[in-house]
């Protein structure tokens, strides 16, 4: 044991200084090296991998699915912040930017309208089929606040610009519009032309103003209970649609209108009640007379004004202008009514002669909804649509109308001829309204008017008329 251990000291120390002699020295044979396996075939089985190598592998594909779904859902964020959004509905169709700051909407509504007179005789009329209104509606929002509104007419087969504004929403209760647009006086004129109760408006809607150009101020107080509206105009005739101003003369319209319990949910929700009015000076030419004439519902001409292009022969408007509109609707679940009555006061000459010259009109118009439907100011709530399948066949509304227009007995003879012009219209109509739904409607109207004077022998003929129309709106 004792050897042993001495030998084995000796190599520990003679190892050293093996190691560090010279690289070139002559090393002895190294052992030869092992054979090499023989390479497999690629078809030959792998080992089988363990539980951790194959749990570790699940990790790493897991680890892999979660990045692209995080990859994914950011891709699909920054997208949603440019990409905008398109939609249609039974209100139309729209595009709306991904920021809510850029809107764009078309909307639009066509009216194919019957006329078929039944007491004719004395004034024959043709009786017709007709596109009373064919309306394309493009309104939109730049940045949020500013909304804008154009709508042509292309019906009775000429056009007609009838909108075309813009308007600044700072806030409810104060916004801006700017453009041509329908001034604040008349409330069945301001009603728009898809919600009426009959095909065409009453006798009133002849004395207010239908379209002009000027700048308006409005806005809602009160979560609604007060609205008020009042503008600046050119000035147009009763009845206008004015494009441009014929004199340096400008109108002030304006209109207040109180719901007090709009904000309730009681039977008195839907009452409204208000006044419109509009004051100018205004004054007309030989050409240009700023004067109107006056339409029956079938939109005949019952009253104009002595016009034969002469000084001595022709009444032209010579100063003030001056409406005034009292007004007031309500409506309670089926139940409907509309009435109001309306001043205009116009100041008149014919060569030397001055008048000053009143004409007076009022309405009241009633309805009732049954089969499924809520009657408002903008139309029947359709609550059961047309459905054969369901057994639902929309809603069904029937209305009754009595209106009257009177000319001031001051007109005749000198300002107007008795024996072409009435010295007044009574109308009373009676219809039946079939809404399928929201978008479409069928209306059948029978109104006949009587009048004082319009003819060489005495009254004008009556008039006697069925209305029929179809609408589609959306």
């Amino acid at each position: 044991m004792k050897n042993a251990a001495l030998w084995l000291a000796g190599a520990l120390l003679v190892l050293p200084a093996y190691a560090q002699a010279p690289q070139d020295q002559q090393q002895p044979p190294a052992d030869p090296p092992a054979q090499e396996a023989a390479p497999q075939p690629e078809d030959a089985p792998q080992a089988p991998a363990t539980v951790d190598e194959k749990l570790e592998e699940l990790d790493q594909k897991i680890r892999v699915l979660d990045r692209k779904i995080e990859i994914d859902k950011e891709a699909a964020a920054e997208k949603a912040k440019t990409a905008g959004q398109a939609n249609a509905s039974k209100d139309g169709f729209s595009l709306r930017s991904a920021d809510g700051n850029f809107v764009l909407k078309l909307r639009g509504y066509a009216q194919f309208d019957g006329r078929f007179w039944t007491n004719d005789e004395k004034k024959p009329q043709v009786e017709t089929f007709l596109l009373r209104r064919v309306r394309p509606i493009f309104e939109g929002t730049v940045y949020k606040i500013f909304d804008f509104r154009i709508m042509p007419d292309f019906g009775q087969g000429t056009t007609v610009l009838y909108d075309a504004y813009v308007e600044a929403r700072f806030n409810p209760a104060f916004r801006v519009r700017a453009g041509k647009f329908k001034p604040p006086v008349g409330l069945e004129r301001l009603q728009s032309a898809t919600d009426i109760l009959f095909v065409e408006r009453a006798l009133p809607t002849n004395l207010v103003p239908n379209r002009d150009l000027g700048v308006q101020v409005s806005g809602d107080l009160a979560g609604g209970v007060f609205n008020y509206a009042v503008g600046v105009f050119n000035g147009t005739v009763d009845l206008g649609n004015g494009d441009a101003d014929t004199n340096n003369g400008k109108d002030v319209d304006t209109r207040i209108f109180f719901q007090p319990f709009v904000a309730g949910a009681g039977p008195l929700k839907n009452l409204g009640f208000g006044v419109g009015a509009s004051q100018g000076n205004q004054t007309g030419a030989l050409t240009a007379t700023a004067l109107p004439p006056y339409r029956t519902p079938g939109q005949q001409t019952f009253f104009s004004y002595r016009s034969d292009g002469t000084a001595a022969g022709t009444v032209i408007a010579d100063g003030t202008r001056f409406r005034l509109a009292p007004q007031g609707y309500f409506y309670s679940g089926p139940f409907g009514l509309l009435a109001e009555y309306t001043i205009s006061r116009q100041d008149v000459r014919r060569d030397l002669v001055s008048d000053r010259l009143e004409h007076k009109a009022w309405q009241v118009a009633g309805s009732w909804v049954i089969g499924g439907g809520e009657a408002s100011f903008r139309g029947v709530n359709v609550k059961k649509v047309w459905d054969p399948a369901a057994h639902t066949y929309g809603a069904f509304e029937l209305a009754a109308r009595y209106s009257e227009l009177k000319l001031d007995d001051a007109t005749f003879p000198l300002f107007a001829n008795p024996a072409s012009s009435a010295r007044s219209a009574k109308a009373a109509a009676l219809g039946l309204n079939w809404y399928f739904n929201r978008n479409l409607k069928l209306m059948f109207d029978y109104e006949t008017t009587r009048f004082e004077g319009g003819a060489a022998t005495g009254d004008r003929e009556d008039e006697d008329i069925f209305f029929s129309r179809f609408q589609i709106s959306f």
